[in-house]
């Protein structure tokens, strides 16, 4: 992959308009966002941000967590393969299965605007794409938002920014989405206060995280978070039923499903970042028919009522009450 500084002048360009502009916020002080040419300044003038040669703001430029700079640093070195992996006919299949089981949570209609936090490629408005008028992608890895600029419609506007301090506007939101950030940032408490914050009263949170209540899947990624050279275990941590529950009560957010989805099938077909032998796969003829065999047998694995919340990846739903007494 390119760098963004070695992108050509054409490149897709954030209209930064102002339908763009009034969804966000300065991340430190709150205020509004006016451009200045190449930066974006907050109304004070007191904080400025640049705009790169993609037209994607660095909010996280200036500032950002510990954990955030960790990840930031892991997936600007990681990134080019880390979407080879995504290429992978077994794991296109069985991402697709995992895609049918995510729209079944989706409340049906037309969301009108929607945030995807820790976006990459921006996942999850890819697979929305038409169900979802407006969008706004943010991700602590610029070259992460590559694909995600070049590769969407313009209605789907990205920047760079800490999860744990979004660049957005309060209550602005009608669905926040998350594909496998979750479990990157350590302070779940502060990232679902975020979420609650630019949510509007009843807006929904959707997310697709790895978990791991099931005892097998803790000691296995125990071992591969501190083996694998793509993983961080000081920064990576699988959701766990019971650990969520608290901080997303406390930022004014009510569960309102979470279903658990993958078993040796997804270990097997969807873990070629980590588990190498498994790029092989693409080359064995009718890996696709046998990757569909593989999740329809976790599908049926995990309907055992011993087994329900055994998966390997969890869906969840979140709600923001429209009223504070109905938390």
């Amino acid at each position: 992959m390119n760098s963004i500084s070695q992108l050509p002048d054409t490149a897709a360009q954030l209209p930064m308009n102002g339908a763009v502009l009034a969804m966000l916020r300065c991340p430190l002080t709150g205020q509004t966002l006016r451009r200045e040419g190449s930066f974006l300044s907050s109304e004070d003038s007191s904080n400025r941000y640049e705009i790169n040669e993609l037209g994607i703001p660095l909010f996280a430029a200036q500032f950002c967590s510990e954990d955030a700079r960790i990840q930031q640093s892991h997936y600007e070195s990681i990134a080019s393969a880390y979407i080879d992996n995504l290429d992978y006919p077994h794991t296109k299949e069985y991402t697709e299965y995992l895609d049918t089981a995510f729209l079944a949570h989706l409340d049906a209609g037309q969301i009108r605007q929607a945030a995807e936090i820790c976006c990459g490629r921006g996942e999850a408005f890819r697979l929305l794409e038409d169900r979802v008028d407006s969008g706004m992608g943010v991700d602590i890895s610029a070259s992460m938002l590559v694909s995600a600029v070049r590769e969407l419609p313009s209605r789907f506007a990205f920047v760079q920014g800490d999860a744990t301090m979004l660049p957005l506007a309060d209550g602005l939101f009608d669905a926040v989405f998350m594909f496998g950030g979750i479990h990157h940032v350590n302070d779940r408490e502060k990232l679902f206060s975020e979420v609650g914050r630019v949510l509007r009263p009843g807006g929904k949170f959707y997310w697709r995280e790895p978990v791991s209540d099931f005892f097998l899947w803790r000691w296995l990624r125990s071992v591969i978070y501190r083996l694998s050279p793509v993983l961080d275990h000081e920064t990576e941590r699988p959701l766990q039923y019971a650990e969520t529950i608290a901080p997303l009560n406390k930022a004014g957010l009510r569960l309102m499903r979470w279903q658990t989805y993958g078993f040796l099938g997804f270990c097997l077909f969807m873990n070629s970042d980590v588990l190498f032998f498994n790029r092989l796969f693409r080359f064995v003829p009718g890996i696709r028919t046998i990757t569909r065999f593989a999740a329809r047998l976790d599908d049926l694995t995990l309907r055992l009522p011993f087994l329900k919340r055994a998966g390997l990846q969890v869906v969840g739903v979140a709600e923001k009450p429209a009223s504070p007494d109905s938390a």
